[in-house]
């Protein structure tokens, strides 16, 4: 693979060359998620995909709670679970796309994904991570706050965020705090000093089919709750291939495996959705992969290595 370095902040809405579609970012749009971390896109997915999606968000539930060895599930597994007192409570299911559902191939395949991450991360896009978070009904557990990933800043890396149920205001909501993205946090005297009263804190409430677009390092997190309904996430993180071959932490063999999934997702929107118009893909062909019309691809990509997080932990030191 050619590495052909763009400089941030790369964006296709700048670009004479590329006429903007109804999917993607405008300017304005862009020029908000550079300033404040995250951007809101409100009704952006059609229902008839996110009623597929909420089957199999239900499934992907019913698969990991079916299982017999909670105790030692990790990160790197596919369902992730937290300790609630003697309880583990499941919060999470990774690699989604071969768990027996054809909807998160769908969704990373359509024109309402492909054309904003095309539009953050320019032509050269790889989708680097799938999963869904949750908050079970009467049951959720806090995720503290923290930033997805620590890099350099030279290239956009961001979350696409699909909520599947409604998300309100003291029942569990993301909580984000805008222009923290701009350097690692002090997580520690954040939550010994505002908890989550954060005085620049934005509580975000969501409707299913909306939208939360966050850079990766922008401050964020959500309490816990009690007797609140059923919440689900689905994230799906995009960088672009020359961020990843110049920083890491995988190679152009990964970036290539990853890619497949794209001609195999845009596939399934099609199939799916055959009168819909499909996304152009503009790949650079030094980085397009071999594709053969075939859906026999590797579903699961597995990451090995993470660009580390930030969150407070036992060694941070907290200042005054």
């Amino acid at each position: 693979m050619a590495t052909r370095l763009t400089p941030y902040p790369y964006s296709v809405v700048t670009d004479p060359a590329f006429p903007r579609t109804p999917h993607h970012l405008t300017a304005e749009q862009v020029r908000f998620f550079d300033d404040n971390g995250y951007l809101i896109l409100r009704n952006w997915i059609p229902a008839d995909l996110i009623r597929r999606l909420q089957e199999a968000g239900a499934g992907w539930i019913d698969q990991g709670m079916a299982l017999d060895t909670k105790e030692n599930i990790t990160w790197d597994e596919d369902y992730a679970f937290k300790k609630a007192g003697d309880r583990q409570v499941m919060y999470r299911v990774n690699y989604l796309h071969n768990k027996g559902y054809s909807a998160s191939l769908e969704l990373l395949g359509s024109p309402q994904v492909l054309a904003v991450a095309e539009s953050l991360c320019g032509i050269d896009f790889v989708p680097t991570y799938e999963s869904m978070v949750f908050k079970q009904e009467n049951d959720g557990a806090a995720i503290r706050w923290h930033q997805d990933a620590i890099h350099p800043r030279r290239w956009r890396i961001f979350n696409y965020d699909v909520y599947l149920d409604a998300s309100r205001k003291g029942a569990g909501a993301l909580f984000v705090i805008p222009g923290t993205q701009h350097e690692k946090q002090p997580f520690c005297n954040i939550e010994d000093n505002y908890g989550w009263d954060v005085p620049q804190a934005i509580e975000v409430e969501m409707e299913p089919g909306d939208v939360l677009l966050h850079d990766v390092m922008v401050a964020h997190g959500s309490p816990e709750t009690h007797g609140a309904a059923l919440r689900r996430t689905l994230y799906y993180e995009f960088r672009a291939a020359e961020q990843i071959l110049a920083e890491g932490p995988w190679d152009s063999a990964w970036i290539e495996r990853r890619m497949r999934l794209l001609p195999v997702a845009q596939r399934a929107y099609a199939r799916a959705f055959p009168q819909q118009p499909p996304f152009e893909w503009k790949v650079d062909p030094a980085l397009r992969p071999a594709d053969g019309e075939s859906d026999e691809v590797e579903l699961k990509v597995a990451h090995i290595w993470h660009t580390p997080a930030a969150f407070c932990s036992a060694g941070d030191v907290k200042t005054s």
